[in-house]
C-alpha cells in the first residue's frame, strides 16, 4: 500500500494555519463578530444589555452577487456530451450546490468541488469547504498537484489525500474529542486505490483579486472595517435612544427620605412616572429636552454610502434615503457596477466549472470532452418582455440565429433541444393537415 504520510502532515498543518482567518470571515458572514470600536468604559456601562448588534452588509456583498450567478447548462461541440453533463449536474443536485460553491468562494475566498465515481459508475459532484480542504500547487504552472480533505468522525480525525496517481484514506492514531483540534501528525493509511483519471479530482474555485492571490480574497474584505464602524454607530444609537432620547424630568423642593441604611428612596417609582405629585407647595417640576439622534443618522448614511462605493451595491440595496430608483431604467443604471462585478465572477468561475465538467466526462466515458463551458443566466435585471423583445430584434435583423437568442434568454441546452423537437413536430403536424385537406 502506497502512502504519503509526510504530505498529509504538511497539508494538515497548512489547513490548521488557514483556519483562524477563515473563522473570522465566517463570523462576519454570519454577523456574529465581536463589537469593535467600543471603549472599555462603554462595555462596562452596557453590561449584558447589548450583547450583539450587527448590520450585516458584509454578507450582502456576497449574496448580492451569488443570487445573480446561476449556471443553466453546458455548451460543447457535441450535443450528447452537453446533455450528459447536465444530467450528472442534476443528479448531484448542483442546482443548489452551485449556490453553496459560489457563496463560499466569495465569502471565504475559495471553495472546492470534488468529482469521483459512485457505486454505479456514474459521476458524483460534491461541493467542499475551505475549512476542510486545501491544495498544493505547482509553483510554475499553478496547477493543483495534490489535495487533502480532512474531517472528524467517530472520535478520530479522517483525511483523504488526492494525487494524480493515487487516492489514499487516512485516520489519526490519536483520538479527537468533540470540537477538538485534529492533530497535524500521527496518521495511518487505511485504504489506497489508483487514480484512473490521472489528475487531482478536486477543482478550486478561487475568488482571485490580484496575480499573487493564489488562495483568493474574500469579497467582504474591503468593507469589514466599515461594517464594524456601522455596527458601532448603531450600538451608540441604541444606547442614546435608551438613556438620553426620552426626556428626563426634574423636581426641586421635595424632601428625599432615606432607608435604614441611609440610601435615598426614589419617591417616584418607575411605574408611577406617568404622573408626579407632591404635597409640598414649594415643590417644582420640570423636564429636560431629549437628546437629538439626527447626528447618528447622518453618520450612518456616510458609512453606508462608503460601503456601497467599495462593494458596488446600489443605493436601494443599502436603504440609503433619497436614492431610491424612480423607474426600471433607473434600477438597471444603479446596478451597472454590480452587474459588471457579476460578469467578472462568471469569467473567473467558468474555467473551474469547465474543469469539473471535464472530470465528470472522464469518470463516465473515460475520455476528455474537449472544450466545455458553462451557460450562465444573465446577471442583469430585465423583465421577460424586454429580454424577449431584444432577442426578437436580433433574430429578425439576422445578427444572431434563433438558438443563440434562446441561449441569451437563459434557456438551458436541454430546454433548447426540447424546443427544437417541439418546433419540428409542429411543422410535421401542419404539413400533414395540409396534405389531408
Amino acid at each position: 500500500m502506497v502512502s504519503n504520510v509526510d504530505a498529509v502532515a504538511r497539508m494538515s498543518a497548512r489547513l490548521d494555519a488557514q483556519l483562524p482567518a477563515l473563522g473570522v470571515l465566517d463570523q462576519y458572514f454570519a454577523g456574529t463578530q465581536p463589537m469593535s470600536f467600543l471603549s472599555a468604559e462603554a462595555r462596562e456601562a452596557l453590561g449584558n444589555r447589548l450583547r450583539a448588534l450587527s448590520v450585516n452588509f458584509a454578507a450582502m456583498t456576497v449574496t448580492a452577487i451569488t443570487e445573480r450567478l446561476r449556471v443553466e447548462g453546458f455548451r460543447s461541440g457535441d450535443e450528447a456530451t452537453a446533455t450528459r453533463l447536465w444530467e450528472a449536474w442534476e443528479r448531484s443536485d448542483m442546482g443548489e450546490g452551485q449556490h453553496l460553491v459560489h457563496t463560499d468562494a466569495l465569502a471565504m475566498s475559495r471553495s472546492f468541488v470534488a468529482v469521483w465515481a459512485g457505486a454505479d459508475g456514474q459521476a458524483v459532484v460534491s461541493p467542499e469547504s475551505a475549512r476542510e480542504v486545501t491544495v498544493e500547487r505547482d509553483p510554475v504552472t499553478r496547477e493543483v498537484m495534490a489535495a487533502l480533505k480532512r474531517w472528524t468522525a467517530d472520535g478520530h480525525g479522517h483525511a483523504v489525500l488526492f494525487t494524480p496517481s493515487r487516492i489514499t484514506r487516512y485516520v489519526s492514531k490519536s483520538g479527537v474529542p468533540e470540537g477538538g483540534m485534529i492533530p497535524a501528525t500521527g496518521w495511518s493509511a487505511t485504504d489506497s486505490q489508483a487514480n484512473v483519471l490521472g489528475v487531482v479530482p478536486v477543482v478550486p474555485f478561487v475568488n482571485r483579486g490580484r496575480l499573487l492571490d493564489v488562495d483568493g480574497v474574500s469579497e467582504m474584505t474591503p468593507v469589514l472595517d466599515l461594517v464594524d464602524a456601522l455596527n458601532k454607530l448603531s450600538a451608540d444609537l441604541m444606547v442614546s435612544s435608551e438613556f438620553f432620547a426620552r426626556p428626563k424630568r426634574w423636581v426641586s423642593g421635595l424632601e428625599i427620605e432615606e432607608d435604614e441604611e441611609g440610601n435615598p428612596i426614589n419617591p417616584f417609582p418607575r411605574d408611577s412616572l406617568r404622573m408626579l405629585q407632591s404635597e409640598s407647595p414649594d415643590t417644582k417640576f420640570g423636564q429636560f429636552p431629549g437628546a437629538s439622534l439626527d447626528g447618528y443618522s447622518s453618520a450612518v448614511s456616510i458609512i453606508t454610502s462608503q460601503i456601497g462605493a467599495l462593494s458596488g451595491l446600489p443605493p436601494h440595496y443599502l436603504g440609503v434615503h433619497g436614492d431610491q430608483p424612480a423607474s426600471a431604467d433607473a434600477i438597471r443604471s444603479s446596478e451597472a457596477s454590480l452587474v459588471a462585478k457579476c460578469t467578472a465572477r462568471q469569467r473567473t468561475f467558468s474555467r473551474a466549472w469547465g474543469q469539473v465538467a471535464a472530470l465528470v466526462s472522464q469518470v463516465e466515458t473515460g475520455r476528455s470532452p474537449g472544450r466545455v463551458e458553462p451557460v450562465w443566466a444573465s446577471p442583469e435585471t430585465r423583465t421577460p418582455a424586454q429580454a424577449a423583445d431584444a432577442a426578437a430584434k436580433l433574430v429578425t435583423a439576422g445578427i444572431v440565429p434563433t438558438e443563440q437568442a434562446l441561449d441569451d434568454l437563459g434557456y438551458s441546452p436541454e430546454q433548447i433541444a426540447d424546443m427544437r423537437s417541439m418546433r419540428l413536430r409542429e411543422v410535421m403536424t401542419t404539413a400533414m393537415r395540409g396534405d389531408t385537406a
